[in-house]
């Protein structure tokens, strides 16, 4: 679901959120192959015009990233792939400017509100994207992590979720990223091609260390992951393409090693514009400084909210010490078997789904959530809990999937495993996070709701998305146990923590070590959490961390002037169907939203 662009790389919008775990040895939640459709619902005439001007970006996205168009819902377009053609860069910015030049146009004889609206959110949308494909280009050597740009675009058809019908343009899309495809050149090759013809530009950075290390890592595993991929879906004929691609990264491996690690930059850190071009993807409306400034007090506010509810637990439970982190290692000790993993979170999705009922705090969709645990390949592409974002174009009952990973690897390889996920306490907040009612329940909502697609596609940004999530923790943590309030916090303790290391990092005032250490002493992260998030701020996507923290409190702000404003007219479960019923505004346009029509609705 993260937008936020790469340092080294063009990227087109990624409706994909982060994702988890043990392989796919461990089976997925129970759901049907072929999900039934959500009950059709009549567009606002409105929407129906916005989404005519949605179409001129929806159809760059169809030419120049197809995986991801297609993943999204745009149909018929399975067989195509991205092409890192030498001109690409040229006609990608041309196709911006010109979709930007006719989006203004219709803004300009446009006289509807709410369209006005959405076509502002497009055009700053192109705008964003024209800015950060030009400062990229300028700045870095284009190095690509093709292993995984070929599995993301393989796992995005052999899903559960894809219809049967679909599958076999798998098989298309594996000989055109191996060149058996007429017409097609090896993406292998093409990447090449694109590092060694930039070389000659003075000044160009490469990728961090750190990065091309990790990326060699993880070879193998993609390419497992493509194979299982293969034959769990049964696709036909395979073996002479995934020969193919298997020698074609294996000698892809040798070319990064030899002629892309000698330019890898040992300093992580982004020059200062590419860091707020950074922020400004993630949606963060606070600068650096504002950041670390409130961060560090929110710290400190959170730690003070865990100390009493860990002498509480301490108390109960007989514990020697009350300090918070000393709670939080003992109720880790009390780790799920693999098997039980599961069924303990399907059961707490329905017991908060049953207080989320109970107490009224808002409309849950009318299709079942789904849960399941990462495979390997998954876990390297994406390390974190994560939820996967439904098709929000042409849905057919496709349901986003909260994801669940088991470890990570650490800068030698060693293989690193996670106890933060998988005790009983941490339930609580990753249910409510990532399914319901956080991340699953705002996508499936905009499916079953139909949003505009301007405000589930364009207005997307980390800090509206992530911000709900947090606040999700939040308004459910009343009604957790003391086990699961103290995780709770921990966790929000965790945003805070990034919102300041993420820019301390890259100003040099901490050190990677520096941010381990805070991140394991202070927050209580396994040496594998610790890892995934420091690889986070310095080089897998610096700027998104400090979102979640960014977005909640904007989102805080904008309940407490509604409730100011109306007082015992205030209705909780009232207000979360409206915010979730805008899409996923960014914070300015939702506090409008909020103040003019719900607030200004009600009196």
């Amino acid at each position: 679901m993260d937008r936020t662009p790469t340092t080294h790389n063009f990227t087109y919008p990624e409706i994909v959120r982060p994702a988890l775990i043990l392989a796919l040895l461990i089976p997925c939640a129970a759901f049907s192959q072929t999900p039934a459709s959500p009950p059709a619902k009549a567009q606002p005439e409105w929407v129906v015009r916005s989404n005519q001007n949605t179409k001129i970006l929806v159809d760059l996205d169809t030419k120049y990233s197809p995986e991801d168009a297609a993943r999204s819902g745009v149909p018929g377009i399975d067989d195509r792939i991205t092409v890192l053609s030498a001109d690409r860069h040229e006609k990608v910015r041309a196709d911006l400017v010109k979709a930007a030049d006719q989006l203004r146009a219709k803004l300009a004889a446009e006289k509807d509100p709410l369209v006005r609206q959405d076509l502002e959110i497009l055009i700053q949308s192109a705008e964003r994207d024209i800015r950060n494909n030009d400062a990229v280009y300028k700045t870095f050597l284009p190095y690509y992590n093709v292993g995984q740009t070929i599995y993301s675009g393989m796992m995005g058809l052999l899903d559960d979720q894809v219809a049967d019908a679909r599958r076999p343009a798998a098989l298309t899309r594996l000989k055109e990223y191996t060149g058996l495809q007429k017409g097609f050149t090896a993406m292998t090759t093409m990447a090449e091609a694109r590092f060694r013809e930039r070389l000659a530009t003075p000044g160009l950075l490469g990728p961090a260390k750190e990065e091309v290390e990790k990326d060699l890592r993880d070879t193998n595993t993609y390419v497992t992951g493509i194979g299982l991929l293969l034959e769990k879906y049964n696709q036909k004929g395979y073996q002479e393409a995934f020969a193919k691609l298997k020698a074609q990264l294996t000698e892809y491996d040798a070319f990064v090693r030899k002629e892309v690690l000698p330019k890898a930059r040992t300093d992580f850190r982004l020059p200062p514009e590419i860091y707020k071009m950074h922020l400004e993807f993630a949606g963060v409306d606070y600068t650096p400084e504002e950041l670390k400034k409130v961060a560090h007090a929110g710290f400190l506010e959170i730690q003070a909210e865990m100390k009493p509810v860990a002498a509480r637990i301490a108390a109960a439970r007989k514990l020697p010490s009350s300090d918070y982190r000393d709670v939080i290692r003992e109720l880790k000790k009390e780790q799920l078997n693999g098997e039980d993993i599961l069924p303990h979170y399907q059961k707490r999705l329905a017991e908060i789904e049953n207080i989320v009922l109970t107490n009224k705090l808002l409309t849950l969709p009318t299709r079942p959530a789904i849960i399941r645990l990462a495979s390997e390949a998954e876990t390297a592409r994406q390390p974190a809990p994560h939820m996967i974002a439904p098709p929000l174009l042409h849905n057919n009952g496709e349901r986003g999937q909260f994801v669940l990973p088991m470890g990570t690897s650490g800068s030698g390889g060693e293989a690193l495993k996670y106890d933060d996920f998988t005790f009983a306490a941490a339930s609580w907040t990753l249910v409510a996070h990532e399914a319901r009612p956080g991340h699953q329940l705002q996508f499936d909502g905009m499916v079953e709701n139909g949003v505009s697609q301007a405000r589930a596609l364009y207005a997307f940004n980390s800090t509206n998305a992530e911000g709900w999530g947090l606040y999700s923790e939040w308004f459910m943590l009343p009604y957790m146990p003391d086990e699961g309030k103290l995780i709770s916090l921990q966790l929000r303790l965790l945003r805070a923590a990034r919102a300041f290391l993420d820019p301390e990092l890259q100003d040099g005032k901490v050190t990677p070590a520096e941010a381990m250490r805070v991140l394991q002493d202070d927050v209580v992260c396994s040496k594998a959490f610790a890892t995934e998030e420091v690889d986070r701020f310095t080089f897998r996507s610096p700027g998104q961390a400090v979102s979640y923290y960014d977005g909640f409190t904007r989102l805080l702000e904008i309940r407490q002037a509604a409730e100011k404003t109306m007082g015992a007219k205030f209705d909780v479960g009232r207000f979360h169907d409206f915010i979730l019923s805008q899409g996923l505004l960014p914070p300015s346009l939702l506090r409008k939203a909020v103040m003019e029509d719900f607030v200004g609705g009600a009196k």
